[in-house]
């Protein structure tokens, strides 16, 4: 069980650098180089929340992977690229950290 929320926590990783490098590959130029990160990086990720879906139920793991993945974008959107967000959003993101640690915390059946 251990093993497969670290692995959980690598397609979270994973998830982020897809992300960001959708958002970099908008400032590089469409060369089969830059065209291919995302692809492999997404390749990897699927891979990933397959096989942990075989150890974690399957809403628990997505649920973790697309708010942690969307959460750490966002971060990564703020050092990275200069984007901004208001107190709100901060305030809705928090949420989304809360709910899964909740869900971590959780009994699992």
């Amino acid at each position: 069980m251990l093993l497969a929320w670290g692995l959980l926590i690598i397609a979270v990783l994973t998830e982020i650098s897809w992300g960001c490098s959708l958002k970099a590959l908008s400032y590089f130029s469409f060369n089969r180089f830059f065209i291919a990160i995302p692809i492999i990086l997404s390749l990897i990720n699927m891979a990933l929340l397959a096989h942990i879906m075989r150890y974690l139920p399957s809403g628990l793991a997505y649920a973790v992977w697309t708010a942690l993945g969307s959460v750490g974008i966002i971060i990564a959107g703020i050092f990275l690229f200069n984007e901004k967000i208001n107190l709100y959003q901060v305030f809705f993101i928090c949420l989304c950290v809360i709910g899964v640690v909740g869900l971590k915390l959780c009994p699992q059946p």
